[in-house]
């Protein structure tokens, strides 16, 4: 799908959730619900946030002045995105993002310290948006199964957290993902094979990571070794079985149910 019909396909999206929900010139109830809940679940030591996102403003738009918060357009100030790179925010995965029921856009929470885990209905939370980067933090735990219901997701990075746990298979469901990075995590089990197509380093730093295109899992070099073994084994037993029904053709017994016979191959 080309960036054109993705931009005409979230403009849709968009249309729909504002038949959904009122869109009032000033920004929309459910945005500014949305932000203010996500103020308040973090702690902003820098006052980064606290010193811009102003819920006193009534004029027209004002929420898409807020930092890190970027809008349709001026005549649709409703949430694209929200791009809070290294702002030095901490506490947990931020809380209200459901309310931003217009960000198609990217979550970027980059570079601060959150931590704990990535919560699991993180799907719901963000149906619609096309990139989330959630690198260097501190989350912790599983990437949640529900990740892969997030279907327009393009790109995804993870990277220089302390998530742990295989990658989840559910994530082949994401049809448009362009770009997954996983790297410095403390990640185990092998590679799904439909990620296999990225480089090694969006999984390096995860010694439990293995296969394709990190080196090749000890459980499935077995597998190969034990089948190659089996067909060498094949092979050498068929000429050996046939070298002796050739020269030894009375070696060969065959039981009935209780009677052995021996025939002879003339």
């Amino acid at each position: 799908m080309s960036d054109g019909m993705k931009k005409s396909l979230l403009s849709l999206m968009l249309l729909l959730s504002c038949c959904s929900t009122p869109c009032s010139g000033s920004g929309d109830e459910p945005d500014v619900r949305c932000l203010k809940s996500f103020l308040r679940s973090v702690v902003d030591p820098g006052g980064a946030l606290t010193s811009s996102w102003n819920f006193d403003n009534t004029t027209k738009g004002y929420i898409c002045g807020f930092t890190g918060v970027e809008c349709w357009s001026a005549d649709q100030p409703k949430v694209w995105s929200l791009r809070l790179s290294g702002l030095g925010l901490q506490g947990p995965f931020p809380r209200g993002l459901r309310d931003c029921a217009s960000m198609t856009g990217a979550l970027d929470l980059s570079g601060n310290s959150f931590a704990g885990p990535v919560p699991a209905d993180i799907s719901l939370q963000l149906p619609f948006v096309t990139s989330l980067d959630l690198s260097y933090n501190g989350f912790r735990g599983a990437i949640p199964p529900g990740m892969g219901k997030m279907e327009f997701l393009t790109h995804v990075d993870l990277g220089h957290n302390q998530l742990s746990g295989q990658i989840p298979l559910e994530l082949f469901r994401l049809p448009f993902l362009a770009s997954m990075n996983v790297a410095d995590n403390s990640l185990s089990g092998p590679i799904p094979p439909f990620l296999q197509r990225f480089p090694a380093s969006s999984f390096a730093g995860n010694d439990g990571l293995c296969g394709a295109p990190l080196d090749l899992c000890p459980a499935s070099a077995s597998r190969e070794q034990i089948s190659a073994g089996s067909s060498v084994g094949a092979a050498v037993g068929f000429v050996l079985g046939f070298v002796v029904a050739f020269y030894f053709p009375q070696w060969f017994v065959f039981s009935g149910r209780l009677h052995p016979y021996v025939f002879r191959f003339l």
